[in-house]
């Protein structure tokens, strides 16, 4: 049966709401990576709201008329591919573009999403907002990278336009090197068949790493410093990079730090992006220049780290949720839950 009488979603377990213990929701969180998702879950249970988990990776939809659920909350990754979920990206792509169509509030909407999916429009954003960012280009043909290989000079990075989570990601030292690995593993060309070369610039030695800043509701939440000797994974979720001292992996370091204008350009990234909750990365050359280089909408907070600051980052995501879900309730007239709901 279609939630709230309107907008029918279904995935394995059924229509959303038969698959859920509420059967009117105020949060519907659209997900593909279970795991990554649990802090936040049980932040949401311990502010005991309503809210469904809808798993991406097998679903279908039909739009009849509006839901009337207040919130939807796009965790969708583009990574999903490399997990062998292909389907959930256009699925999660095509269901928000329709929640939206129809007046709804999705957090981290298409605007966003289609950003993150895009490696080289987020290139051109920071182009046109002049924000430095590492020369790239995007190809699918290796006989016509190699026409204008020569802009970006080797050795170079080799990474999907569709990333995340480092996937697929080489350093290469020429463009032979380039065709060998392609027709070696075809599958690189995945998801989208387009891949980019981007420059591979020379991080001073005392930067330690790169720098990710994450926001929230465009503000600073926290800033940290990621370093790591040869790994591309620089995902931050303590299920892709354990606490465990003895795993190898990046090292993350909180950066209380971090310098206001750096702050200040990743904000003005972030607004033009349309995300409401994200990272933006950024690196320091040896001649002095910060370079920003990637925008992520499916924000993996790092608690570990936050907690170096004095709070949960999950308590604060509930918390910002919590505020859209009021101001929906407030432009629609219904107060039943502002009580019940309250921080």
């Amino acid at each position: 049966m279609p939630l709230n009488g309107g907008f029918f979603i279904w995935n394995k377990k059924g229509a959303l709401a038969v698959s859920t213990e509420h059967r009117n929701p105020e949060l519907v969180v659209l997900f593909e990576h279970p795991e990554w998702q649990q802090p936040l879950f049980h932040a949401l249970d311990r502010k005991e709201i309503a809210y469904t988990a809808f798993d991406l990776k097998a679903a279908a939809f039909s739009a009849v008329e509006l839901s009337q659920t207040p919130l939807y909350f796009n965790q969708a990754s583009p990574s999903a591919y490399v997990r062998g979920n292909d389907r959930a990206v256009p699925f999660a792509l095509a269901l928000i573009e329709q929640l939206e169509s129809q007046g709804a509030r999705v957090v981290n909407g298409s605007r966003a999403f289609r950003f993150e999916l895009s490696k080289i429009a987020q290139i051109s954003l920071m182009r046109e907002l002049g924000i430095p960012y590492p020369k790239t280009v995007a190809f699918n043909d290796v006989e016509a990278l190699a026409a204008c290989a020569g802009d970006i000079g080797f050795p170079a990075l080799l990474k999907p336009n569709q990333g995340g989570s480092g996937a697929r990601m080489f350093q290469v030292e020429s463009i032979e090197e380039v065709a060998e690995l392609l027709e070696q593993q075809p599958c690189l060309w995945l998801p989208d068949n387009l891949l980019l070369l981007q420059e591979l610039l020379p991080q001073n030695p005392g930067s330690k790493g790169i720098v990710r800043l994450e926001f929230l509701g465009g503000e600073l939440l926290y800033a940290m410093r990621v370093v790591s000797d040869s790994s591309f994974n620089l995902c931050p979720s303590e299920t892709c990079n354990p606490l465990d001292p003895e795993a190898v992996g990046p090292e993350f370091f909180p950066y209380p730090e971090v310098p206001p204008e750096a702050v200040e350009t990743g904000r003005r990234l972030f607004d033009a992006v349309g995300l409401d909750i994200g990272g933006i990365e950024y690196l320091e050359t040896t001649d002095g220049l910060r370079v920003f280089f990637d925008v992520n909408a499916n924000s993996n907070l790092r608690p570990s780290i936050a907690w170096e600051f004095g709070f949960d980052p999950f308590e604060k995501v509930v918390e910002y949720l919590l505020g859209a879900i009021v101001v929906d309730n407030f432009e629609s007239g219904d107060t039943s839950a502002w009580s019940d709901s309250a921080p």
